[in-house]
């Protein structure tokens, strides 16, 4: 069978002079750019005075900025209570605080190795081996990146070739669209059913020879579904079939309600080589500022991921990495006690949205609760600024998770103190529609 590495050249980090230069020069005049519609591309001579820049089209114009981090800026601005972008508004660990204070005092603050500290890339492979059930050299496998972002889009630079297709699961994550456009991929969207679960024939579609890769997110970021080992097997099965590169964002791993399991698609007989495994300390430990994450995957496709790594970021904060080896050693109860408080916040936020009129069903992992709003007459993005501006509340366009559709769609995160949660629900309840 044609191996996956078989379908790409590989790239080395030369520089071709045979091709023009372009010189990029910036002045201190600022223009004000509306962001582009989904879908859509806009010339760049109405962002700029006209012949400062090229007019020859960007991927840039093909994707708007993250609609998650405007809701966030609206919510500073009317002074909402902030249920839109996924981040705690209580404290990390203390164990990670002191780690970091200490790390800094050690005089860790220089560039760490390119691809991740010894000794956090050797505990990472600890605890996948335990937790995971996956096997990694800490050598030769496993990259330390700025984040679950990059990760991502190190990833998809290191395996995709413009013009090859991703499949990608609707609902997704926002990030994913403009990942495909950066990279030059071709998204093959392919919709989950009204409760979340696969329709194996539009699946089985969505997979051609042209397929190189498919993202897939679980615990899920909006939908909180989390994959089973049946819909896992099936998806392993396309894979191999058509000889696809698996990229899976799980850093809600540890984040599992009513008895679900988080299972890695790698660690499935005959994945490990051809997935790549992403994961981040953000969530988890609740530290999304501190921006680690990591990649794992066979030693030839992270040769790949190190070099673009490598020129994207040179590496993650090197105090920080040290400071996340503590992280890795807190105990089995930590994790229990973080489902226990966020299984709290879920219900608390569940039945604020149920008494407030939304129809919404409790997530199976991860932080979100993503509602209809049929019921409400307003489109998505609509509603979503009624909700900031007149009741105080910031969530999220459900059509920002779809290429789409999303228009009966909001999400709401519940990362936050539960006091910041029901002071949300009161003022959900109150509701004054135009």
């Amino acid at each position: 069978m044609e191996k996956w590495w078989e379908k790409t050249e590989f790239i080395s980090a030369k520089v071709v002079t045979s091709q023009p230069l372009i010189i990029f020069l910036f002045t201190p005049t600022i223009y004000l750019m509306k962001p582009a519609k989904p879908g859509t591309s806009t010339s760049s001579v109405t962002h700029a005075r006209k012949g400062l820049f090229s007019t020859h089209s960007s991927r840039a114009d093909h994707f708007t900025e993250s609609t998650i981090r405007e809701m966030t800026r609206l919510s500073l601005m009317y002074d909402a209570i902030n249920l839109a972008q996924g981040f705690p508004d209580f404290s990390c660990p203390v164990e990670l605080k002191a780690a970091a204070c200490n790390a800094v005092n050690d005089d860790f603050n220089q560039y760490a190795i390119t691809w991740g500290a010894q000794d956090l890339r050797e505990a990472l492979a600890r605890k996948v081996k335990k937790y995971n059930k996956m096997t990694f050299n800490p050598d030769t496998e496993i990259t330390v990146t700025c984040g679950s972002t990059e990760a991502m889009m190190a990833s998809m630079l290191a395996v995709i070739q413009p013009g090859d297709e991703v499949v990608v699961p609707e609902p997704f994550y926002e990030n994913y669209g403009p990942d495909a456009q950066i990279s030059g991929a071709v998204p093959r969207f392919v919709p989950l059913l009204d409760d979340f679960s696969i329709d194996e024939e539009a699946w089985k579609s969505a997979f051609t020879n042209k397929t190189r890769a498919i993202i897939l997110n679980s615990p899920n970021n909006p939908t909180g579904k989390v994959f089973s080992k049946k819909e896992l097997m099936f998806i392993a099965e396309l894979c191999s079939d058509y000889n696809v590169i698996a990229i899976t964002d799980e850093i809600y791993e540890h984040i599992l309600y009513d008895g679900k399991k988080h299972i890695s698609l790698g660690s499935l007989d005959g994945m490990q080589d051809r997935t790549i495994t992403i994961g981040s300390f953000s969530k988890t430990y609740s530290v999304t500022g501190w921006r680690v994450g990591y990649a794992l995957s066979d030693a030839p496709i992270t040769e790949r991921i190190r070099k673009i790594h490598d020129f994207l970021t040179v590496g993650s904060p090197a105090p920080l990495q040290h400071a996340c080896i503590a992280a890795l050693m807190l105990p089995e109860t930590y994790y229990q006690e973080l489902a226990t408080m966020y299984d709290r916040k879920r219900k608390i936020l569940f039945k604020g949205l149920r008494q407030a009129g939304f129809s919404c069903q409790l997530p199976e992992g991860a932080y979100y609760i993503f509602t209809d709003i049929s019921e409400f007459g307003m489109t998505d993005s609509d509603f979503a600024r009624f909700l900031v501006k007149k009741t105080g509340v910031a969530a999220v366009p459900g059509s920002s998770f779809y290429h789409n559709g999303g228009q009966t769609r909001i999400r709401f995160t519940f990362s936050k103190k539960d006091e910041t949660l029901m002071e949300a629900c009161q003022r959900l309840g109150h509701l004054n529609l135009p």
